[in-house]
């Protein structure tokens, strides 16, 4: 009999052991791993010359349109009737895109960002899974999402390791910018 509860005793032990390194958790900051690395710079300088060079330049060519099928529309002697009807048209709808091209300026400039950032959250989401299977985690946990999460390790510091990216010090953390 002693042996049975000895046996039995073991192995809730061993099975309690398995069960609590299933659940080994960590957490981190994915977009702060993400502003760390060293190709952000290369984007923020990329996302500055297309909002200050490309996106001007579509404002400019539908601003030019506008007035252009303006003239035509309001050109009642040298035009005839359906040439100015169809500018009249056509003047409404760059009238519109302009009226609404903030709105449509801020979708283009969300578009070239996650364009540009795509491949970084890539590759530190492959490195936060390599990271998970080499230490032994079964959850990550992204630490933005969670605002009560059981004890849990910061990995940051382990993935940083992995993709090769100095930590700064404290006090010369980056700033997160924060999602829209």
């Amino acid at each position: 009999m002693k042996k049975i509860t000895a046996i039995v005793v073991l192995a809730v032990l061993l099975f309690a052991g398995s069960v609590q390194a299933q659940n080994k958790t960590g957490y981190i900051r994915v977009d702060e791993m993400v502003y760390l690395m060293p190709e952000i710079k290369k984007i923020d300088t990329l996302l500055a010359i297309y909002q200050n060079d490309s996106l001007p330049k579509t404002y400019s060519y539908l601003l030019t349109q506008y007035q252009r099928y303006d003239s035509i529309a309001n050109d009642t002697i040298g035009q005839p009737l359906v040439v100015r009807q169809g500018a009249s048209k056509q003047r409404a709808d760059f009238l519109e895109d302009l009226q609404g091209w903030q709105t449509t300026a801020q979708q283009l400039f969300e578009q070239k960002q996650n364009s540009l950032l795509q491949p970084i959250y890539e590759k530190v989401m492959n490195a936060i899974n390599d990271v998970a299977k080499e230490k032994g985690y079964s959850y990550i946990y992204n630490r933005e999402a969670l605002i009560v999460a059981p004890p849990a390790d910061d990995i940051l510091s382990l993935v940083a390791a992995k993709l090769k990216v100095t930590l700064p010090t404290p006090a010369a953390k980056p700033a997160v910018p924060k999602a829209n």
